[in-house]
């Protein structure tokens, strides 16, 4: 028997309606240019690490995660409207560095 594919489909719509959410519907100023890059979501499906890639200076990326942080609950709300789950998953945001950690790589190859 395979493995069930629903929480790989969930978190791809997850990611996908998140991504819409933010570039539609969000009006906070302190979030920049941010995108959503993955979801992680637990195996009971409860909880969802959501991965952002955020361009910015050091001070901006940290606004924007806080003002992302503080928005959780309205998004998850939004999320909600659109994608029908008996239990709705938390939602946590997290920065994703590895395109900063590719373009580390890339460097010392160069240096090479």
């Amino acid at each position: 028997m395979q493995p069930s594919r629903r929480p790989q489909r969930l978190a791809l719509a997850i990611q996908h309606e998140i991504s819409l959410i933010l570039s539609r519907n969000m009006k906070d100023r302190r979030i920049g240019f941010v995108t959503v890059t993955g979801v992680d979501l637990s195996p009971d499906l409860r909880h969802a690490r959501v991965f952002v890639s955020i361009m910015g200076t050091d001070p901006e990326k940290k606004a924007s995660l806080g003002a992302l942080e503080h928005a959780a609950g309205w998004i998850r709300h939004e999320l909600g409207q659109r994608i029908r789950l008996k239990f709705l998953p938390q939602i946590v945001f997290s920065e994703d560095t590895s395109q900063e950690y590719g373009q580390h790589i890339d460097r010392l190859l160069e240096e090479l």
